[in-house]
């Protein structure tokens, strides 16, 4: 949603209540008159204020989506350093474990042909 849509459903959603509120209170014209203008006069900065702070959002959020522009090559390295780095250790540990499994199956067999002499 792009922020000018918000503004304006914000705008004609509080200019909307705020002439339901003034015109169901039971007021003589022209205290009806003076209580819109001065409605009127203090939803001036309101709406000054939210201008400000959307603007404000907006500069945020672009410079949030250009940093991240800039540190997502550098993040983006450093993630593929570490995952070399953990296949390079992964490797090693794994021929270490093949040649430890390997050791265990030779000893198996050699305890079962030496189990198998000793019955015959």
């Amino acid at each position: 949603m792009k922020a000018s849509s918000f503004f304006l459903g914000f705008l004609a959603g509080a200019a909307g209540s705020a002439a339901a509120v003034l015109l169901s209170a039971p007021q003589s014209g022209k205290e009806l008159r003076y209580s819109v203008k001065s409605s009127s006069d203090n939803l001036k900065p309101k709406i000054e204020d939210v201008k400000a702070k959307t603007n404000d959002l907006k500069a945020s959020v672009k410079h949030l989506v250009n940093e991240a522009k800039d540190r997502l090559p550098e993040v983006a390295d450093e993630l593929k350093t570490s995952v070399d780095i953990w296949n390079r250790d992964s490797e090693l540990n794994r021929e270490r474990i093949q040649k430890r499994v390997q050791q265990i199956q030779t000893s198996i067999a050699e305890l079962e042909q030496a189990v198998s002499t000793i019955k015959k």
